[in-house]
């Protein structure tokens, strides 16, 4: 017998379909919400999706800040939160993808503990304990976020957060339930606005949340039932957006099989050796998690196959593969979708390997992968398969 306990974050709601310009409005009258401070990347907030919501705001929109990067790098967080005070919001809403919503994250942390330096950052980087469904004594006093994701990088759907120290090029993590989104709206005509190879390169990111989740041993039976129905949407949906980008049902499908991805952290499954590469990945060389997952996702799921093939097995049927091997089936996908699947083709350098496998021991993801990764050697294995 296999115990189990299923958490649930803070968040209250999840919007599927409504327009964005509506369901917002929707959500701050819910909760008597009148001083908005909207934050973005410079990208999104020249898309008209994004000009519509702040007309749509009209006098309740009292600041914007919209110099958020990728990979949320201290002093981004720290003048934003910035912005933040001086404006007195009750609400945040965040327009964009995962380094927007992450960065809004690590912003609601430096503003309830007042912290206005990388110093003071690092200090309060903390993870490991973390539990999103444990409210705070304090959660009253949290400022709280609306999520609109333009990705499907599923930031939105959880309690912590990366934020990168650029000096030391590597990205700390921030655990505090009260920074998981109090609502999160998914309306596929905002992801209109994304580039077709950001908006499929983050569809990989959610395919690898679903499959390092069903490929752990011992869960509980909703990991696979979550992670197949969300396997098959994203299996399906992605490439019917590459073929028709106007199709707006397929960008949904993918926007239900994200969230569902992402949902099964609520059954106690946690990612693995992908996942905790491609921190690295990120921090250190500085490329998009979407693109992480495509190069590492494959060569992850052969070395651990040796634990759990028949979780793989799965994987692939849900795929819509039966018969293939999981990491064939995957990496096929990637391929179909016009992505790379080479860790050479996305900027790591071969000679940085073994200062990629020293950090790698240090993220929390690598402690969860099914076949235990004990040495650098290891991940340099990894490495050396997916160049």
């Amino acid at each position: 017998m296999t115990p189990s306990i299923h958490c649930f974050n803070a968040t209250e709601r999840i919007s599927f379909g409504e327009p964005a310009t509506t369901a917002v409005l929707k959500e701050l009258d819910r909760t008597d919400s009148q001083r908005v401070f909207v934050l973005g990347s410079r990208s999104v907030a020249m898309t008209p999706s994004y000009q519509a919501i702040i007309r749509a705001l009209g006098p309740r929109c009292v600041g914007q800040f919209t110099s958020i990067t990728a990979h949320v790098p201290q002093s981004c967080v720290l003048e934003g939160a910035q912005a933040v005070r001086s404006a007195h919001a009750d609400v945040l809403l965040a327009i964009g993808g995962g380094s927007v919503i992450d960065a809004t994250k690590v912003m609601l942390v430096a503003l309830r503990k007042d912290l206005s330096t990388p110093a003071q950052l690092h200090e309060a980087a903390v993870f490991a304990a973390s539990d999103g469904s444990v409210r705070p004594a304090d959660a009253a006093l949290w400022l709280r976020m609306i999520a609109v994701p333009t990705t499907l990088s599923a930031a939105e759907f959880t309690w912590f957060a990366g934020c990168s120290d650029t000096t030391a090029r590597v990205k700390e993590i921030f655990g505090y339930p009260m920074t998981a989104p109090r609502a999160v709206i998914c309306d596929p005509l905002v992801t209109l606005d994304t580039p077709m190879s950001l908006f499929l390169s983050s569809g990989i990111k959610a395919v690898d949340h679903a499959a390092e989740f069903m490929a752990m041993l011992n869960v509980d039976p909703s990991v696979d039932a979550f992670g197949t129905a969300a396997l098959a949407l994203l299996a399906k949906g992605l490439p019917r957006v590459l073929a028709n980008p106007a199709d707006l049902d397929a960008r949904l499908d993918c926007q239900r099989g994200m969230a569902m991805s992402i949902r099964i952290l609520e059954f106690g499954a946690r990612v693995g050796a992908s996942h905790a590469i491609g921190h690295v990945f990120g921090a250190h060389a500085g490329v998009g998690h979407g693109y992480t997952s495509c190069v590492l996702l494959p060569a992850v799921m052969r070395y651990n196959k040796v634990v759990n093939a028949q979780k793989q097995q799965m994987i692939a049927q849900a795929m819509g593969c039966a018969g293939m091997e999981a990491a064939d089936a995957i990496e096929q996908l990637v391929r179909s979708l016009n992505l790379p699947t080479r860790i050479r083709d996305v900027g790591v350098k071969h000679e940085d390997f073994q200062a990629i496998a020293d950090k790698v021991m240090h993220d929390f993801g690598i402690k969860n992968n099914p076949r235990p990764v004990t040495q650098t050697s290891q991940l340099v294995e990894i490495l050396e398969s997916a160049w």
